[in-house]
């Protein structure tokens, strides 16, 4: 579950974004459309057994590399015992519950900020289905990923119960991870050998 409480809104700073700096995004944005083109990047070391971790840093936006980020984010997967690993970690697929979280939250409030809604509170609940037999190669029929994923939002803000209905519906068509998860994604898995 994620909660987290708004901060006190001021004439520019709604749920925590600044709604001038959303304009003026906004506004480069549409004068120059090649400047939204994003590549976020990761990488990936297998530790042992179902533990790997992931290292995050550089990405390119807004026409340039970003150098923002003074150290790489660690990411630790792992399994549960159940699955063959030693807890050090969420699995792949709570994060993957996770990015939707937080993308889902993220694209909530800042369309919120954008509408002029002041948020007071977002909780949500995720839960994802999976049947490990697409995994093991038990069933064909079976597919290896989630089943079904089900988000439950409690948002509390200064709106009518339609506006927020709306606002989640565009959200949904929005949210970048919400939207890879519901539309094929072209993946390319391919070896390479260091040099």
């Amino acid at each position: 579950m994620t909660t987290k409480t708004a901060p006190q809104p001021s004439a520019t700073l709604v749920n925590g974004f600044d709604t001038q700096a959303i304009g003026q995004i906004v506004g480069a944005l549409s004068n120059d459309r090649t400047l939204a083109k994003f590549q976020f990047r990761a990488s990936n070391q297998w530790v042992g057994g179902g533990e790997n971790h992931s290292s995050v840093q550089g990405f390119y936006g807004a026409g340039a590399e970003d150098r923002s980020r003074r150290q790489p984010f660690t990411l630790v997967n792992d399994e549960p015992p159940l699955l063959l690993g030693n807890n050090e970690g969420p699995n792949p697929g709570e994060y993957v519950l996770h990015a939707l979280a937080g993308c889902v939250t993220t694209t909530t409030v800042m369309h919120a900020a954008a509408r002029g809604i002041h948020v007071k509170s977002v909780s949500t609940e995720l839960s994802g289905d999976i049947d490990l037999q697409g995994l093991l190669d038990l069933d064909p029929s079976v597919a290896p990923g989630y089943q079904q994923i089900t988000v439950k939002m409690d948002i509390e803000a200064d709106c009518t119960d339609e506006a927020l209905d709306e606002l989640l519906e565009f959200v949904y068509r929005h949210s970048p991870v919400c939207d890879t998860l519901c539309r094929p994604v072209p993946v390319t898995i391919e070896r390479v050998r260091r040099s």
